[in-house]
């Protein structure tokens, strides 16, 4: 674990409102990513910075026991020309503990390194954390994902 500065970010993407409620994530998240996979997004999100997949966990109700919105995207360089159907959202400058997922990615490898997460005491702020799918999450059968996660 190591606590770093991230500057404000912008992300263009599809979302799904959900909870970690009654199992309703575990429904709603993967759609929503078989929903992106499934779409042509690189060629819809013109202005990403890159090709890495953003994972965002933001709007939250309260805690991570109750509703936020997830938005699958990809980092842009403005919020200027969001496609219709998609979101946009500004992810403001923070301090984030950073955590690494590895392993295969396709046998709840996130999954469990957030409920690792949530059995922690941090300071959490609830503002919005995210997950980082780059060069080393290609290879989902030993991946890596870099989960951020914003604190006070």
């Amino acid at each position: 674990m190591e606590t770093i500065q991230k500057d404000q970010f912008y992300v263009v993407g599809i979302s799904v409102r959900t909870s970690n409620e009654n199992q309703k994530a575990k429904e709603d998240i993967p759609m929503l990513w078989n929903q992106f996979m499934t779409k042509d997004m690189k060629g819809v999100i013109n202005n990403r910075i890159d090709d890495t997949i953003c994972a965002v966990y933001t709007n939250y109700e309260s805690d991570h026991t109750k509703p936020y919105d997830t938005v699958l995207g990809f980092r842009v360089s403005d919020l200027d020309n969001i496609p219709d159907g998609m979101v946009g959202i500004a992810i403001e400058n923070s301090s984030y503990q950073k955590f690494l997922a590895q392993g295969d990615l396709t046998k709840d490898v996130v999954v469990n390194k957030w409920k690792e997460i949530w059995g922690m005491d941090l300071n959490r702020k609830y503002t919005a954390d995210f997950e980082l799918y780059g060069e080393k999450a290609k290879d989902p059968s030993n991946g890596e994902v870099e989960i951020f996660i914003a604190i006070s």
